[in-house]
């Protein structure tokens, strides 16, 4: 007995020196060391002198400020390191801590997200910050799963269609044409097939490429996307036609965020609420400013009361066709908050 007691006693004593050796990286047996520096890579696809890039810059000085150096945010831009197919993986495998998709790129998690991507779903940006600020945005906020905790929702806009070929002004103008639309995203394929056009799933990165060697014909953004990224080179004619929204999530990986000290977490929450709304200012702004310039680039056709009821006929049977996967619930709660309830 003396002997085991000997050993056990040795063995424990040595695990305490290799925890000491190794500078005691974990804290509370889960958590980072409060004193470590903490690297936060934080990846997204759009330009850096878009609304969600200038935001992801502002997070990540404030967040340096704010912690005294404690907390390091690396910001990749432009799909630097995955495209929107890759992302969502590689912040599974921790290898970002941080990413801002499309909301429309989250149906692979959770088909629910289509919701946003409904055609003509909402009137207004107020509108869109009220659904995402309100019961609907927890709901989809909940929906992604384990692995993933969405910080914030970030305003893109209200997307416009492009094209090479034709003015769009009625349905029918779709007829054959090759539109791009985000990746796993039934709502904006069937949107597409529903006008008469094919549509083309792609990446972000690439899409400048595909509409320059005629790959695609066209597809719909906004306009401080489409302005950033140089479109109006590749793309003759603009329908200013405010659809469908373009929004982004911030998620954080969720075994990271766990790890990371309470203080930390809280810093990370109230710096993210405030750039939140700074973004979402700038999102409204910028847009309005690109859409003026773009006037001088671009054929662009402002759709009239009428034509919006010409798509929005057609457009219709995705609601009744998407309501089951998108969720009876979430359906419900969108038409009740139509109807003022």
């Amino acid at each position: 007995m003396r002997k085991k007691t000997i050993w056990l006693a040795a063995a424990l004593t040595l695990v305490g020196l290799l925890v000491t050796a190794c500078g005691s990286r974990v804290w509370d047996s889960e958590q980072i060391d409060p004193h470590q520096e903490i690297i936060i890579r934080f990846s997204y696809v759009v330009a850096e002198d878009t609304p969600e890039g200038l935001a992801a810059q502002r997070f990540a000085d404030l967040i340096n400020e704010r912690t005294d150096g404690r907390v390091e945010v690396e910001v990749f831009p432009k799909a630097t390191l995955y495209d929107d197919d890759q992302e969502l993986q590689a912040l599974r495998e921790n290898k970002v801590q941080m990413i801002a998709p499309a909301t429309s790129n989250l149906a692979g998690l959770s088909p629910s997200w289509q919701l946003l991507d409904l055609p003509y779903a909402f009137s207004s940006q107020e509108d869109v910050n009220n659904v995402m600020d309100g019961p609907i945005g927890r709901r989809l906020f909940a929906s992604v799963g384990p692995d993933f905790k969405v910080l914030a929702f970030w305003d893109g806009g209200f997307k416009e269609m492009t094209n090479s070929q034709r003015p769009l002004v009625h349905p029918r103008d779709f007829d054959g044409l090759r539109m791009r639309t985000m990746i796993n995203n039934q709502v904006l394929q069937a949107q597409f097939e529903t006008l008469g056009a094919e549509p083309v799933p792609g990446d972000f990165s690439g899409l400048y490429s595909d509409l320059q060697t005629f790959q695609v014909d066209g597809e719909e953004n906004t306009a401080s996307n489409i302005y950033s990224q140089k479109f109006y080179q590749v793309q003759k004619y603009m329908t200013v036609s405010n659809h469908g929204y373009l929004g982004y999530a911030v998620l954080v990986n969720a075994s990271f965020w766990r790890s990371l000290p309470p203080d930390t977490r809280l810093i990370i929450e109230q710096t993210m609420d405030g750039v939140t709304m700074w973004e979402r200012h700038q999102a409204t702004t910028m847009n309005d400013d690109d859409l003026k310039k773009l006037g001088r680039l671009m054929n662009i056709h402002y759709q009239t009361p009428a034509e919006k009821k010409e798509w929005e006929t057609d457009l219709a049977p995705l609601y009744q066709q998407y309501a089951a996967s998108i969720g009876p619930g979430l359906m419900e709660m969108l038409a009740g908050r139509e109807r003022g309830e």
